[in-house]
């Protein structure tokens, strides 16, 4: 059935993590924020759960679902229906993992006398071990993870308002950057590429003073046969990368085009690649060396 919505209309939080971490707390907070929120939904339940928010139109486009731990079969489950959803448009799950050191989770269960669900009759902190170890991999596969060990619940409920209140979204940016190898590569690049191996407009001396933004020069860069392999790879590459990182619940990504100088192959090849992914993305373009001129190659 197709409802016409995407993953940009759907959310779905899955709560997991820790026993004792504030999971009762989370899901109280989702709650206030006017999710639909189901508390304890076993893992084999979590196809049928979908397929109802699917056909539901845009009943149930606010979701909040906390999952415990009951067994390893049961996240076996899990882990099966991310992974299909991993294929879906219609929503992207996040999960949002609870966690607090050893010495906070013992005192919790001692001020509340309960025991834990992995050490009915034995020490609180077996249990914990136990649970740590089953819930490794799901922590891994985790966009957010909140350790709640000296945070009070009131401090949890604020910072869950705070991310996940609907006045805030996150848009994901696509940063596509030039820059010279010569100056260093930028820390903060995501992924780096390096087109030193293109032909050079800097030992053509009528180009040389010119940038990457003069036409002369972007034009000379783009004709070669190798340039356009280049870009039909990597445009490729990035439209395969760039969904998953935004399901991931990345902020941005920041790709980082270097040639020696920072002057032409990278302005040039920048300003292509990032105007080819405009129109599917809040793309900026930005050339970091560009005002560096030494007279040296670029």
């Amino acid at each position: 059935m197709n409802t016409g919505a995407s993953a940009n209309d759907v959310q779905l939080v899955i709560i997991t993590g820790m026993s004792g971490a504030g999971k009762t707390v989370a899901i109280q907070s989702f709650e206030d924020l006017g999710f639909f929120c189901v508390d304890n939904l076993p893992p084999t339940l979590l196809p049928k759960f979908l397929e109802l928010m699917k056909e539901s139109g845009n009943k149930m486009n606010k979701v909040a679902l906390v999952m415990d731990l009951r067994g390893r079969e049961f996240f076996d489950h899990l882990f099966k229906a991310l992974d299909d959803l991993a294929e879906t448009s219609w929503v992207a799950p996040q999960i949002l993992f609870l966690e607090a050191d050893d010495s906070s989770l013992v005192r919790r269960y001692k001020e509340t006398r309960r025991s834990h669900p992995l050490a009915p009759s034995g020490l609180p902190l077996e249990g914990i071990k136990q649970e740590r170890d089953l819930l490794e991999e799901l922590k891994g596969r985790a966009q957010t993870i909140y350790n709640t060990s000296v945070m009070k619940p009131r401090e949890l409920r604020e910072k869950i308002l705070t991310e996940y209140s609907s006045d805030k979204k996150t848009i994901f940016t696509v940063n596509v950057m030039s820059f010279g190898f010569k100056h260093g590569i930028p820390i903060d690049a995501d992924l780096v590429f390096d087109v030193r191996f293109l032909p050079n407009p800097h030992y053509i001396d009528h180009m040389r003073p010119k940038t990457g933004l003069d036409e002369e020069v972007s034009t000379y860069v783009l004709k070669w046969t190798e340039t356009q392999k280049f870009i039909e790879k990597v445009t490729d590459l990035l439209g395969f990368m760039l969904p998953h990182y935004k399901r991931e619940g990345k902020a941005q990504l920041v790709v980082a085009i270097g040639c020696t100088g920072g002057q032409h192959r990278s302005v040039a090849l920048a300003e292509h690649i990032g105007h080819f992914f405009q129109g599917d993305y809040n793309t900026r373009i930005s050339h970091r060396d560009i005002d560096r001129r030494k007279g040296q190659t670029s």
